[in-house]
């Protein structure tokens, strides 16, 4: 997961160099401001999720500036610090909207801990938007694969999610393992309890032990009330633990106990604890390599692997590919265009099934739904598609060149040229002076023939 962008907002330059570099070590992304007004400008950009901010200060003091950037409707979460004995303020900034506060001087770990917290809620906040639109979308008429492959998958869901028993989910990034995994809980006994995903690879590694099975008041340096963990809020439903390689060999063993035993132990507590929780696991990674390499134990891949489903790459179910193409152009023109009806030239469609997607589903997803923001007149050419699409096509012109007996020579040529013509936009993002100066063309001419091809296709 790429760090939190955190800036450190406080007018004593001492306090705010010192935390800064202290976020540094520990891997953030960090900025700094003086005063709040210095503050404010830079957070008005939106791409800063976390400031860490004084309340004291001679311009704009903390409080207003929570309320300002909160007001401009930019997402960042403030954490405060407060002088001791100031809490009337420390409570003034959280009911102005800031997530948390600390008293100073502030401690390393603490910021560390606090900043954690802000994490794992940035990602829950993620999660329910991932929820939100699972749950519209059972409104809508799910998509159907027909090629063996993902018939073979729906088979295994189907016979596995009756069970107890704990599943591997493995395959390519973007090929859907989390709805597999979210299919086997809909489909089985647990399906009205809580289904919890966790990106495993997103946790603090300092931390993960605590975001798995919870910790008691005072276990550690800033843990400050007991926290009952993701095995616990997941009681009588699912756990989904994605991206398990990355798991820490010394959690692994951890997991492994309470796989094997149904129980869970809170960091800083003597008392184990019974639970009744699936857990379904997911990896992209070559686990058996990993364990062999000694980098994943070979018990708990045992252990995980009772059973076991593979999510096959869009490369290798060609069937799949013409009726996702229009699956997903049609729900993201549903979605996002005000007519909701657009095509696509067949030239792109060639190339959307020609190309071999190393992303899956998720980058045809995310190349469709681009086309149609740069679609005209409702229809997609090979200039909306992006350029790994076009270069991974066949040489352009290919299907152009094929001789249609019904066509006369100009019009086959002017085919040709369009094709050439679009190749040439695509290749260059978009940008007609670029595709022109390629083409050895003046910016008039491209755009003149540009409206030639849109007169002859209307």
């Amino acid at each position: 997961m790429k760090p939190l962008k955190v800036m450190v907002i406080d007018d004593e330059a001492a306090i705010r160099q010192i935390v800064a570099a202290n976020l540094l070590k520990a891997g953030y992304d960090v900025l700094q401001a003086p005063n709040g007004q210095e503050a404010f400008e830079r957070l008005s950009k939106g791409d800063v999720q976390v400031a860490i901010c004084d309340i004291r200060m001679p311009d704009i003091d903390g409080i207003e500036l929570v309320r300002r950037v909160l007001a401009a409707g930019v997402d960042t979460n403030f954490i405060m610090m407060t002088a001791f004995g100031s809490m009337d303020t420390a409570i003034e900034a959280i009911q102005a909207g800031a997530s948390d506060y600390m008293v100073k001087p502030v401690r390393k770990e603490e910021v560390l801990y606090r900043l954690a917290k802000i994490q794992d809620m940035r990602g829950l906040r993620a999660e329910n938007r991932v929820l939100r639109k699972l749950v519209r979308s059972l409104g809508e008429t799910p998509f159907t694969f027909s090629s063996p492959e993902m018939r073979a998958v729906d088979r295994l869901i189907s016979k596995v999610a009756p069970t107890d028993s704990t599943v591997l989910v493995t395959g390519e990034s973007g090929t859907g393992k989390g709805v597999i995994a979210r299919q086997i809980h809909h489909q089985s006994k647990r399906a009205n309890a809580p289904f919890v995903p966790v990106n495993c690879g997103a946790l603090p590694e300092n931390l993960i032990e605590s975001e798995l099975f919870g910790h008691i008041k005072g276990a550690f340096t800033g843990a400050d009330k007991a926290r009952k963990g993701l095995f616990l809020e997941a009681e009588n439903g699912t756990l989904f633990l994605d991206e398990i390689g990355e798991l820490p060999l010394a959690l692994q063993v951890k997991l492994l106990h309470v796989i094997e035993d149904k129980t869970i132990r809170a960091v800083g507590s003597e008392q184990s604890r019974r639970v009744d929780v699936r857990i379904v696991a997911a990896t992209n990674r070559d686990l058996p390599k990993m364990v062999a390499e000694g980098k994943f134990r070979e018990d708990l891949y045992f252990r995980l692997s009772v059973f076991h489903i593979h999510s096959p790459p869009l490369r290798q179910r060609q069937t799949d590919l013409p009726g996702l193409v229009h699956f997903l152009l049609k729900r993201g023109a549903d979605r996002n265009c005000e007519t909701g009806e657009v095509s696509m030239d067949p030239q792109a469609t060639d190339m959307l099934l020609a190309y071999d997607w190393p992303g899956n589903i998720r980058e045809m997803e995310n190349v469709i739904d681009r086309a149609l923001i740069l679609a005209d007149n409702g229809c997609i050419t090979c200039a909306d598609l992006s350029v790994q699409i076009t270069r991974g096509a066949p040489p352009a012109g290919a299907a152009a060149l094929a001789l249609d007996s019904g066509e006369s020579l100009r019009d086959q040529v002017r085919r040709f040229e369009k094709t050439v013509i679009s190749r040439a936009i695509a290749e260059a993002d978009g940008d007609r002076r670029v595709a022109a100066q390629k083409l050895g063309l003046g910016l008039s001419s491209l755009y003149r023939k540009l409206e030639e091809f849109e007169a002859l296709r209307a």
